[in-house]
């Protein structure tokens, strides 16, 4: 089975998703349908470091954030991604982060979602990175933008 394309989309994009398509087996992916049109399985982001808190004594799991220009993406990391946790732990704060991660989506009600982010790798980088990913980012989101606006000028089927 082949990975997915991660794609390059800012927290305010992400985190603003409401339309989920949830994957039917044990490895079907779930999906999230961002407000502007993007089907989004997984990501890759940079941006900055803000804060790691361990969930657990042992450090068997934890919450990092990473801000954007737009927002903050929240990721989870446990036993099952020991290099990842590590990173995040030895990481000072604030730092540049680049990292690839799978969407996460909690619905405790109907109607009700939360998204986050399970990392598979973390890298330290510098702002120039950072700044290249911004450029991207903002790149597909304006092709987006442009794809809804055509596709809101299509008349209706008859």
């Amino acid at each position: 089975m082949r990975r997915e394309p991660a794609w390059r989309i800012f927290a305010n994009e992400y985190n603003s998703s409401s339309a989920v398509i949830r994957g039917s087996g044990e490895r079907t992916p779930s999906y999230v349908i961002t407000p502007i049109g993007a089907k989004v399985n997984r990501l890759f982001v940079v941006g900055v470091l803000t804060d790691v808190e361990s969930l657990s004594g042992e450090n068997e799991l934890i919450r990092a954030h990473i801000s954007d220009p737009t927002g903050v993406y929240t990721l989870y990391s446990g036993q099952f991604q020991p290099d990842v946790t590590a990173t995040l732990l030895n990481t000072d704060i604030p730092s540049f982060l680049a990292f690839v991660g799978k969407v996460r989506i909690f619905e405790p009600e109907e109607g009700v979602i939360y998204l986050s982010v399970r990392p598979e790798a973390v890298y330290e980088v510098d702002a120039d990175a950072r700044d290249r990913w911004i450029l991207e980012a903002c790149r597909g989101t304006w092709e987006r933008i442009n794809a809804m606006k055509e596709a809101m000028s299509l008349s209706q089927p008859s």
